[in-house]
């Protein structure tokens, strides 16, 4: 794995947004599909010693992900992602809410807005998490970013592993 790639994890406290930029060694096709499809997002989304695991996914516009994030004691937190809008290959956005496991919401959520691009064999790609609530935002930050840093590395495995088959 290649150490020089670009990654970023900003916090505007004041907009309750966070901006992620993380770049990779794969194909923008293969990126893409690993954000975009239930296989291979099961096997990255999680940090590790947690799984996650998909009830089920419908990704179009309209559709949603029904998933859980599991932990090694078998405690799962559920989340649901509404999918707003859909640029094949270098854009989508999705709302994005925990909830129990009958897909009863919590009361907030966050508007993800995900950009890809690739430029001589390097993917990027450019996240923004825009939170409804400040309080919610405040209270997961830090749990968030350790846990996506970790997961944007499982990621990268699993698009080195891919790209070598």
């Amino acid at each position: 794995m290649k150490n020089d790639l670009f990654f970023d994890f900003t916090v505007d406290k004041e907009a309750k947004t966070v901006f992620i930029t993380r770049e990779f060694v794969a194909e923008l096709s293969l990126v893409w599909d690993a954000f975009t499809t239930q296989e291979l997002l099961d096997q990255w989304v999680a940090p590790k010693p947690f799984i996650s695991k998909t009830k089920y996914m419908n990704f179009e516009v309209g559709g949603k992900r029904f998933y859980a994030m599991i932990s090694p004691e078998g405690h799962a937190r559920w989340a649901i992602q509404k999918y707003t809008s859909i640029t094949p290959k270098t854009n989508f956005k999705m709302f994005n809410v925990f909830a129990d496991e009958n897909e009863n919401p919590d009361l907030y959520g966050s508007e993800w807005d995900y950009n890809f691009s690739e430029q001589n064999g390097i993917t990027k790609v450019s996240i923004t998490v825009f939170n409804e609530s400040f309080e919610r935002m405040e209270s997961i930050l830090e749990g968030f970013r350790l846990g996506f840093t970790a997961s944007l590395q499982n990621l990268e495995s699993l698009l080195a592993a891919l790209s070598a088959q």
